[in-house]
């Protein structure tokens, strides 16, 4: 079996590729890239690929019997929707058997600018077009969380537009589902949830913070023109504003309060905490 791994020199793409060395180690191993020298480094084999090349695409997933795709983490409007289209499409005209996208939890309907669209055009999509597909939906990354609080303590208080609960995900646990996808059978169709094990109102987020630091932290809720300011005078290009303030709209309508056992389920292990995210870096 040919597996191939879009964006695999990324964290999520190079985490997967090694759950899938363990995992399958008779698998052959594609790693899609725009820098495959990069992949090379992985030990399996590189092909150049890249999202606002389309062409460049239907070469890399030919051959291939199975394919994650991964989206880009380009936030302008309505491009990472176009590049995920492509990207499946160019996939079903490779002959790739079984396509699996990664998407967000809550994902339905929504207008540019809001990443909802983003996930929502390519999930319909690989339903339409793919002879066999999955959706693996992912929780709010524990690492991202993790970089905010790294922002923040020094004020001592991390702020949202609400106090609605949220799930947070670690990137390997993303990454072995991900894999227990590329290697199992019967998935076809399904839309999974890769959650980790609670989600948090933005006061036990931040007393966990507390309790992991020793220091003093709180939670805020602000309204969404505050939040766009402080945005703003961060110097942050508008359409960065727009995606951000669309992911605190994802927090806010219920989109990230979502807790699965699909992980433990693909990966056959239980998915880490947030508080084990927290105490795993340097604050």
């Amino acid at each position: 079996m040919k597996i191939g791994i879009s964006g695999a020199s990324g964290h999520l793409g190079a985490a997967t590729v090694a759950e899938l060395k363990t995992r399958a180690p008779n698998a052959q191993l594609v790693g899609i890239s725009r820098t495959p020298e990069k992949v090379r480094a992985l030990g399996i084999e590189a092909r150049f690929g890249d999202f606002d090349q389309p062409d460049s695409l239907t070469k890399a997933f030919t051959g291939l019997d199975r394919l994650l795709i991964i989206p880009s983490s380009d936030m302008r409007p309505g491009v990472r929707a176009a590049q995920g289209h492509d990207a499946i499409q160019r996939a079903v005209d490779a002959g790739v058997e079984h396509v699996v996208y990664t998407s967000a939890l809550g994902t339905r309907s929504a207008e540019v600018p809001h990443l909802w669209q983003s996930y929502f055009l390519p999930e319909q999509a690989l339903m339409r077009l793919a002879k066999k597909w999955t959706i693996l939906r992912m929780a709010y990354y524990a690492e991202s969380f993790v970089n905010e609080v790294r922002m923040s303590l020094s004020r001592g208080i991390h702020a949202a537009t609400s106090n609605a609960p949220v799930n947070f995900v670690a990137r390997d646990d993303v990454a072995a589902a991900a894999a227990g996808i590329l290697v199992g059978q019967g998935h076809h169709g399904a839309i999974y949830q890769a959650t980790g094990p609670a989600a948090l109102d933005g006061a036990a987020r931040a007393s966990l913070v507390a309790k992991v630091t020793g220091k003093s932290f709180s939670f805020a809720a602000v309204s969404v023109d505050q939040y766009r300011q402080g945005l703003a005078a961060a110097g942050l290009p508008p359409f960065v504003v727009d995606a951000v303030l669309s992911i605190q709209d994802m927090w806010a309508t219920g989109g990230f309060d979502v807790t699965t056992g699909d992980v433990e389920r693909l990966a056959g292990r239980a998915p880490r905490s947030l508080e084990d995210a927290l105490r795993r870096t340097t604050l």
